[in-house]
């Protein structure tokens, strides 16, 4: 039986603020780089002018982009044991966790890749190619980042709002975020939900960490916490 309880803990999975800073201050240092991009409404000609003049802060940025995505398939397949295995939540909150935290990985790592591929266009002629992946990097980092990791918070958000599992305040918090990326995905249509982007984007990796730091880690220490 001790050996068991040894291999269980030895299962548990790294701390879930280790994998979250890091994909953090990859995600955030990206963002920097590339926070000067062209928006849709540039014209093609003045993308690949942006391209060439910044082929270096592109090509760092596409690679840390893609680098953050990493660390949070680990923190997503972690949260998710957490929550199924050490919390017992049987419900489709874990699940839709998951679900959300890896097509959030994918979206991630897509527009890494995007915005390395930019910095290639310093030897192109093509304005129209240029605004092309323009906006098919703007698409994926934008409601195709967002929206998924709405779904993410979400999945973490409602189950600890039921169950107890986080404070009050914070869980309500989680799901007013989730709800403004969800939101986000009719950005695609319209330029007026822009600021839904950087709140799922930033206020989500805080709401991360807020709820990394305070999430019980079994089952026991959250019967403690809800009595």
């Amino acid at each position: 039986m001790t050996a068991t309880v040894r291999i269980a803990r030895r299962q548990g999975g790294p701390p879930l603020l280790l994998p979250l800073l890091a994909y953090g201050a990859l995600m955030v240092t990206s963002a920097i780089l590339s926070a000067g991009s062209p928006h849709l409404s540039a014209s093609p000609g003045s993308v690949l002018s942006y391209d060439r003049a910044h082929h270096d802060a592109l090509l760092v940025a596409g690679c840390l982009g893609f680098a953050a995505s990493i660390p949070l398939a680990i923190w997503t397949a972690t949260i998710y044991r957490r929550l199924r295995t050490d919390l017992g939540i049987v419900a489709p909150g874990a699940l839709i966790s998951l679900a959300g935290g890896l097509l959030a990985v994918v979206a991630l790592g897509l527009t890494g890749l995007i915005t390395w591929t930019t910095s290639q266009m310093a030897t192109a002629d093509d304005a129209a190619l240029a605004g092309a992946v323009r906006d098919l990097s703007f698409a994926t980092g934008s409601a195709g980042f967002v929206a998924p990791l709405g779904l993410l918070i979400a999945g973490i958000a409602v189950p600890s709002l039921i169950l107890r599992l986080l404070p009050e305040p914070l869980a309500w918090a989680g799901l007013a975020v989730a709800a403004l990326s969800e939101i986000s995905t009719f950005a695609l249509l319209t330029s007026a939900l822009d600021f839904t982007f950087p709140i799922g984007r930033f206020l989500g990796l805080v709401w991360l960490i807020a709820a990394s730091i305070t999430l019980p880690k079994t089952r026991r220490a959250r019967l403690e916490t809800t009595t």
